[in-house]
């Protein structure tokens, strides 16, 4: 039985997404290309791109990759690279509904599975200013979408469906199921 997991991300919220799990884990940081394929759908994306990073720690066995982005439309919307661009994000978000992609990967010994967590989000009208006041604050700066649900950016959502830790960036349903495959046991795979 496996138990030790690597995690290729540096993501805090995923770190404490999988720490709740109670499962012994090491942060091995990878550097992938994010860049969107030609035609390539959204879901397609982020299941490639967790693969890719589960993949890139190559000389070990269980290692477990995720990548999020938040879909508008036919937009995808990744990290703001600045104030300007959150703003902008925040308010094309407002008072609509998107969609949050979240690819999982776990890469074994013998085989990388993925799967793929898709949550609804209803956001509340955002005007401009509450939008770069929220920005000021520092909290949207590294992730998708230029919000995180489980910070002060909670306060646009008007409702979900889904998964509420799938748009934190580590779907845990999903997560376990993968798990599972490994052969690690939640329950019993404890620190």
């Amino acid at each position: 039985m496996t138990s030790i997991l690597y995690l290729a991300s540096t993501s805090p919220r995923r770190r404490e997404l999988l720490a709740t799990l109670g499962i012994k884990f090491d942060v091995i940081p990878v550097v992938t290309d994010e860049s969107p394929l030609d035609g390539e759908k959204p879901g397609d994306m982020v299941l490639r791109l967790a693969t890719a990073k589960a993949e890139a720690a190559a000389q070990r066995d269980c290692v477990l990759g995720a990548d999020t982005v938040v879909v508008l439309g036919d937009r995808v919307l990744g990290k703001p690279r600045d104030a300007e661009e959150a703003v902008e994000m925040l308010l094309a978000l407002s008072g609509r509904r998107h969609a949050v992609m979240t690819g999982v990967a776990l890469k074994t010994a013998s085989a990388t599975h993925a799967v793929l967590s898709t949550t609804m989000v209803q956001f509340r009208e955002i005007g401009r200013d509450e939008a770069y006041r929220y920005w000021q604050s520092g909290e949207p700066c590294d992730k998708a979408g230029a919000y995180g649900i489980q910070g002060l950016g909670g306060m646009f959502v008007k409702a979900i469906e889904g998964s509420y830790s799938g748009v934190m960036g580590l779907p845990v349903f999903e997560t376990v199921e993968l798990l599972k495959l490994a052969g690690i046991d939640v329950l019993v795979d404890q620190k």
